[in-house]
């Protein structure tokens, strides 16, 4: 039996509307098109579809199901990364871009493509100058080995992506996005795709309904701290 052909949206060009995330494939995939504008990502994010695309590909928008998000209170912490945390230090927003940079540079040097592309980044740049993109670097003995970003809005972190240059840098970067998210009230992580590797970290697997639902009441409830 030949198998049907689905059909993928594309966005209007002007207009930043989405189609419902519930109408994805079972991949994910929602829609394809429009462009990275700061206002346009920020609607993206709100309605828990996100960007993932390789350079000089059409822009693919998705909200697979199931998502992956970390409890701040339910990160695996072992006893040996606690004694190696004890040799970094965690900073916040002192290089959002160079962490950008490095995120992409990791994949790279690793032989993977990167959706990291030059659009990207400065979409992300300048969402970072609005307030809403931010990151947590990782520093040993002042030089900078570990890091990460991602949006947060309302209580919910999007997490984008991490790097590291020495063992456990961008575990102790998770750490203490963990802990700045705990001390400003925000509710969890969004780790977007599931990967055995965040699954070590504590991340778990939800239906989408039950994703957006709570990215729902997170960014509604007006009872936090600015980041």
């Amino acid at each position: 039996m030949a198998k049907s052909k689905v059909f993928i949206p594309q966005l209007h060009p002007e207009h930043y509307a989405f189609p419902s995330p519930l109408g994805a494939t079972k991949e994910g995939l929602l829609a394809w098109g429009g462009d990275l504008e700061p206002s346009r990502l920020l609607e993206a994010y709100r309605q828990g579809i996100f960007p993932w695309f390789n350079e000089h590909d059409p822009i693919l928008w998705w909200s697979p199901d199931p998502r992956a998000i970390l409890h701040l209170d339910a990160m695996n912490v072992s006893k040996s990364l606690v004694k190696s945390m004890k040799h970094f230090e965690i900073k916040y927003d002192t290089c959002f871009e160079t962490v950008m940079r490095l995120c992409q540079e990791t994949r790279l040097k690793n032989g993977k493509p990167s959706w990291i592309t030059e659009p990207l980044v400065e979409a992300f740049c300048a969402l970072h100058v609005k307030g809403f993109a931010h990151s947590v670097e990782c520093y040993k003995e002042g030089v900078l080995v570990g890091g990460l970003y991602g949006l947060y809005l309302g209580g919910v972190f999007c997490g984008e992506s991490m790097f590291s240059t020495c063992t456990d840098a961008s575990k102790t970067a998770l750490f203490g996005l963990c802990q700045k998210l705990k001390a400003i009230g925000g509710d969890f992580i969004d780790c977007q795709l599931p990967t055995e590797h965040l699954k070590s970290l504590g991340a778990i697997e939800i239906k989408r309904e039950v994703f957006l639902k709570m990215l729902e009441k997170s960014l509604t409830c007006k009872e936090r701290q600015a980041w």
